[in-house]
């Protein structure tokens, strides 16, 4: 999975599309992510100890990660993500992802 947490995300498709958000936790086992802001759904809470006056709350539910395309940072436009290789001292390798639009790393 590419997206990672704290990533700022579009959503491309379905009832939210256009809205963007941050990325607040990932679920790699079912490819989903939960975006802040995005995907509301009302719960309906009884009065409880924790409650005390009941009523109507909101909150975001989990959207696919095949829904939703990385913000580039530098021009704030939707992008794809690649991966490249950076050769350290020492030959030590790590990779980076990077927005494939501008070319500029991400986090």
């Amino acid at each position: 999975m590419r997206i990672k947490k704290n990533d700022i995300v579009e959503v491309i498709t379905g009832k939210n599309r256009g809205k963007t958000g941050k990325v607040l936790r990932v679920y790699p086992e079912t490819n989903k992510v939960l975006v802040e802001g995005v995907n509301n759904q009302f719960k309906h809470e009884r009065p409880s100890q924790r409650n005390q006056q009941g009523g109507i709350t909101t909150r975001e539910a989990p959207i696919d990660a095949s829904n939703v395309m990385l913000v580039d940072p530098k021009t704030n436009l939707r992008t794809r993500i690649g991966k490249r290789e950076l050769v350290g001292t020492e030959g030590k390798v790590r990779f980076e992802r990077f927005a494939k639009r501008s070319g500029d790393a991400i986090g």
